[in-house]
């Protein structure tokens, strides 16, 4: 660590250290009553596929290694929509005594008439589906989801949904799901690991202070991992004075225009240069020498906040931020930490939240995180693919919310073998 981002650092656990609280980390009291019965559904389950580091925790402990600590629910039923050459769900079913499913019906009633479960965990990430003209894949996320709200339909209950990053490749598809959430009154918790991965410094923006300017950089496909770092980006401004207002315009820029950008914005290229303080990945050189395809998505929200999230694949693979908050001299800017082997760490944090779900009943952030993440995608790829234009985003614009004030990332990392501190 620099001197330069030693002091920005610094400034900025100072100014924002009053706005946190942990409350899904640190548990008032231990939970009572049985383990929660899960049921799993999954396209695909394999070594370091989500269903890998999601499931895998729940079946081998959070550090994936058979011992404690493990998650307190119990997955019971798994259903996988495919099962490749290299499938896992399979051999770990029968290691950990799993009944598998040849339907998502039979696997939340266990084989039975009606729901036999307390709550299900939605993965519909990896596996070999179509590919549209703005490059997202058609993963059958909303079709699952539906094929879950059916069985809760017809056996007059609900119970807690986790569905794993995109609500949908479709802005309309991702809406969908939260509103038949609340016609059915359940509580659905959705979205990316990287907002609850453990942050350096372990900082969050001040609840309730006004936000003007909000960069977030990150790396890899526009539609993988477009979705990680926009919704890294929505957690941080979402927290700002009247909560979240929509997002009233949408637009992506690529190669020279996005380097135009950064160097004709001010706002922009200051929080990009203090956000790269913070990269542990930051390869040496030019940016411009480095990055062969720079892609920005740039935001306007309703309330004036402007926010710009950077995909520069050559230059960094790790995600940081820096925003803008009303009242305070330096940014607050740090990086968000994930770890590159197992168990992913980043994982078990996002696990801890799921836990949380499923043992109070409440999401501990809104699912509405996740859809207007999902849809500031879904019309940024439309961007791109009308000759990059300005979207005017009247659907995005009507979205509100509130988050609670508590931050959910882990507070600690890793050690040297790779396990969790805080365990």
């Amino acid at each position: 660590m620099n001197r330069r981002t030693f002091v920005t650092s610094a400034t900025s656990v100072t100014a924002a250290a009053h706005s946190l609280t942990f409350g899904s980390l640190l548990a008032t009291a231990a939970p009572t009553g049985p383990p929660k019965r899960l049921a799993a559904i999954l396209t695909e389950y394999w070594l370091g596929s989500h269903a890998d580091v999601i499931i895998g925790k729940y079946l081998e402990g959070y550090n994936q290694d058979d011992r404690p600590p493990y998650p307190r629910s119990k997955i019971v039923s798994l259903f996988t929509e495919h099962v490749p050459k290299n499938d896992m769900s399979r051999p770990m079913a029968k290691k950990y005594g799993v009944p598998v499913f040849r339907t998502v019906q039979e696997a939340l009633t266990l084989g039975a008439e009606k729901l036999a479960v307390d709550g299900v965990i939605l993965i519909g990430e990896h596996g070999d589906y179509p590919v549209n003209d703005k490059g997202q894949t058609l993963y059958p996320r909303f079709e699952m989801f539906l094929k879950i709200t059916d069985v809760f339909r017809q056996s007059g209950r609900s119970v807690p949904v986790f569905n794993d990053k995109h609500l949908s490749f479709s802005w309309r598809q991702a809406r969908r799901m939260v509103e038949i959430s609340k016609e059915l009154k359940f509580p659905l918790l959705a979205g990316s690991s990287v907002p609850v991965a453990y942050r350096v410094p372990s900082i969050d923006t001040p609840y309730g202070a006004a936000q003007k300017y909000a960069v977030a950089i990150s790396y890899s496909g526009l539609d993988i991992y477009g979705f990680h770092v926009l919704e890294a980006l929505q957690s941080l401004t979402e927290r700002r004075k009247g909560g979240e207002t929509g997002v009233r315009s949408v637009q992506c820029l690529q190669n020279q225009e996005c380097w135009n950008f950064i160097e004709n914005t001010n706002w922009a290229k200051r929080l990009f240069e203090e956000a790269l303080t913070h990269s542990k990945t930051r390869r040496p050189g030019p940016p411009r020498d480095l990055v062969k395809e720079p892609t920005v998505f740039v935001l306007d929200y309703n309330d004036g906040l402007r926010a710009a999230a950077f995909l520069m694949t050559g230059l960094v693979e790790d995600f940081t931020f820096a925003v803008d908050v009303e009242g305070q001299a330096a940014p607050v800017a740090a990086l968000m930490y994930l770890q590159e082997g197992r168990p992913h760490h980043h994982f078990g944090c996002l696990v801890r939240n799921i836990e949380t779900m499923f043992e109070t009943g409440k999401p501990p952030y809104p699912a509405e995180r996740t859809m207007l993440t999902s849809g500031i995608l879904d019309f940024a790829l439309e961007s791109r693919l009308r000759n990059y234009q300005k979207l005017e985003t009247p659907e995005l614009a009507r979205v509100r919310y509130q988050t609670p004030n508590t931050s959910h990332f882990c507070q600690t990392g890793w050690g040297p073998d790779g396990k969790r501190l805080d365990m």
